[in-house]
């Protein structure tokens, strides 16, 4: 492996969602947004549910949004075990939306004593927030917005 370059896989239960060599990339972690450049040092850490933003060799950059999972970081490659991931060009910005608004309705309709799962729809919320923000950065890196 180069110096200059980090082997880099996002899997999910369903798929390979990215196995490339890149330059960096930038994960929510549990404690915080980090960046990973070439020669990190080792580390695993649980991620939440937001945006990877990834810098690939060839110069283009990728955004993915996850609803959570686990990092590896390994002295040449980077391995992301994620319980979805998801390009932010195969997402639909108005199917986001929409999900995030009914996932929100539910949320009040518990603060409001009916029976809902609340944790259940948390995640809902946080997994639409995060699809909705992936799909705004890539907007963004391609000049569409």
């Amino acid at each position: 492996m180069s110096d200059k370059f980090i082997k880099f896989e996002i899997v999910t239960p369903e798929r390979v969602v990215l196995k490339e060599e890149i330059t960096q990339i930038i994960l929510p972690t549990r404690t915080g947004e980090i960046t990973v450049l070439p020669n990190h040092i080792p580390l695993v850490s649980s991620l939440i549910p937001g945006v990877i933003h990834v810098k690939k060799r060839n110069g283009q950059e990728d955004v993915i949004s996850i609803s959570g999972g686990f990092l590896e970081v390994l002295r040449d490659k980077v391995v992301i075990l994620a319980d979805t991931a998801e390009r932010a060009e195969e997402l639909d910005m108005s199917r986001a939306e929409e999900a995030h608004r009914r996932a929100s309705e539910l949320k009040e309709k518990a603060r409001q004593g009916e029976e809902v799962n609340f944790a259940e729809v948390n995640a809902a919320i946080e997994r639409e927030l995060a699809r909705t923000k992936a799909i705004r950065r890539w907007r963004k890196i391609k000049n569409l917005e």
